[in-house]
């Protein structure tokens, strides 16, 4: 049986979803903050609640709160609560064997998109070279861990790419609902397979 409060999550995550492809701001407002506490009650019901996950869910909820706030500078504290996020997952998943050729095809990636977009960034340039980097460094590590938290660290990194294409001034079609979808995709990922992967090694426990 599906623990009750991941069965939330992907109501509250519908919800959302319906919220942003209307632009029904209030009810984005009460929904998109409630998805990464919900994930951390599924760990703790589970028996699975890493600090660090944990901590990096925590960021998230304030990150996801931060960018409900229009405007840049409710963007650049939103990108500081995520890169808190970042952190804390490469700290649970540097813990597993790290795949070089994930930091390779990551790497290489990750120059390519900041040279892509670097001329039309202005001054989110500084700010997204550096978070972007976590973000590719979390991905990397994540495809150490298992197979599920790879590909959610892969969505993570996907759904950032789109903000930040979006920053750079080209917005893909429905690119609200994919940049809200793949995100919400990669913290379901990323917390079900942590979940499972501690269940596997029987470490069940808050430690990292």
């Amino acid at each position: 049986m599906t623990p009750a409060p991941l069965l939330w999550f992907g109501v509250v995550a519908v919800v959302e979803l319906i919220a942003v492809a209307a632009d029904w701001a209030a009810l984005q407002w009460i929904a998109k903050p409630l998805l990464a506490p919900l994930l951390i009650a599924y760990l703790v019901q589970r028996g699975a609640a890493s600090r660090a996950v944990v901590v990096a869910l925590v960021f998230a909820t304030a990150g996801d709160i931060a960018l409900l706030v229009p405007g840049r500078p409710a963007f650049l504290i939103g990108m500081v609560f995520f890169l808190g996020t970042q952190i804390s997952l490469i700290v649970a998943f540097a813990r597993r064997p790290v795949a070089g050729a994930a930091f390779a095809v990551y790497g290489l990636l990750w120059l390519g998109v900041n040279a892509l977009l670097w001329g039309q960034l202005g001054a989110l340039r500084i700010p997204v070279l550096f978070y972007s980097l976590a973000l590719t460094v979390m991905a990397a590590t994540a495809a150490g861990v298992s197979r599920t938290v790879a590909v959610g660290g892969a969505f993570f990194l996907v759904s950032d790419l789109l903000i930040g294409v979006g920053a750079a001034g080209t917005r893909a079609p429905a690119h609200d609902i994919l940049v809200m979808s793949t995100y919400c995709a990669a913290l379901a990922l990323i917390a079900t397979g942590w979940s499972r992967l501690r269940a596997r090694t029987g470490v069940l426990s808050a430690r990292p």
